[in-house]
């Protein structure tokens, strides 16, 4: 029977990139020590059992979906900032000034869930028609809890980042399940056609979905709301900017009296302009083209 790719942790981030270029996912096997999951378990259960069940068939009627990591589980920022994830992103949405953290929760799919509808990530974006050379997300799936296909693990379609089918008209046998092990992660674009399997098990499956997307668009879940202003000032520059605390592109969400947004939380410590020294590759080259035209 097919099955997924898998590489190993060692894997470099410029060649984890590469593939979700051509395939559209990769499970990068063992990536973090389950010591690591088994504190996220702990930091978080007490909001798992206050997390209400979903109200709808897209959410999910039997399942829990855990929001604003950041706030509540130092261990996740921890994963969200895990070294070969900040590369792949730097490298896969480097066509970018910048990228940011989209959202983070922990799915909790629950025994007797039914299949979740086939759908691609970026349609959140109002449906948006992104160009097939554009991507706008760089998304994860960690397995905190085992990840058996019995118990519901990601049904991914190799092969539909590219054409105009829509995810409905994929047939359930074109489906493949993202079966790993504990620390493990699935990595996937935005344009590529996924959704949580129908839990057959008595167990509950629980994977930690975090998503990265470009700096100038908006976030899914809302940080600003999510990381209250006591937590995020007890948080690293690195992290700040990874939920929103930077320009987005020159001019982007700047703060204030056109300021760095960094100033919001560290104020006179930080620079009081745009740095666009900052900015790579085609942005940086664009940024420093409208300064020489605009002198």
């Amino acid at each position: 029977m097919p099955e997924l790719n898998h590489v190993p942790a060692d894997t470099p981030a410029e060649e984890i990139a590469d593939l979700l270029r051509r395939d559209g996912y990769v499970i990068v096997d063992d990536l973090v020590p389950t010591a690591l999951m088994d504190t996220i378990d702990d930091e978080l259960a007490p909001y798992f059992a206050a997390t209400p069940l979903g109200y709808n068939a897209m959410i999910g009627t039997k399942t829990r979906r855990t929001g604003a990591l950041v706030a509540r589980s130092p261990a996740c920022r921890t994963l969200i900032q895990n070294p070969t994830m900040m590369g792949v992103c730097r490298d896969f949405l480097g066509h970018a000034s910048a990228f940011q953290l989209m959202l983070t929760q922990v799915i909790s799919i629950e025994p007797g869930e039914s299949a979740q509808s086939l759908h691609r990530d970026q349609n959140a974006f109002d449906f948006y028609p992104f160009p097939d050379d554009y991507h706008v997300q760089c998304n994860t799936l960690w397995a905190l809890s085992d990840y058996t296909a019995e118990m519901g693990a990601t049904r991914v379609v190799p092969g539909s980042q590219f054409g105009d089918k829509k995810p409905t008209d994929y047939a359930e046998d074109e489906c493949l399940q993202a079966e790993m092990t504990r620390g493990s992660v699935l990595i996937y674009t935005g344009k590529i056609v996924h959704s949580g399997a129908a839990n057959r098990s008595d167990k509950v499956r629980r994977a930690i979905n975090v998503n990265y997307c470009v700096g100038w668009v908006r976030q899914e879940e809302n940080q600003f709301l999510s990381v209250p202003p006591d937590v995020a000032q007890t948080l690293d520059d690195d992290l700040l900017k990874l939920i929103g605390y930077q320009e987005g592109a020159w001019a982007m969400g700047y703060f204030r009296d056109f300021e760095d947004p960094l100033r919001a939380v560290r104020g006179d410590a930080v620079t009081y302009g745009f740095d666009g020294s900052r900015l790579t590759g085609d942005a940086g080259a664009a940024f420093e083209d409208q300064l020489a035209n605009s002198e």
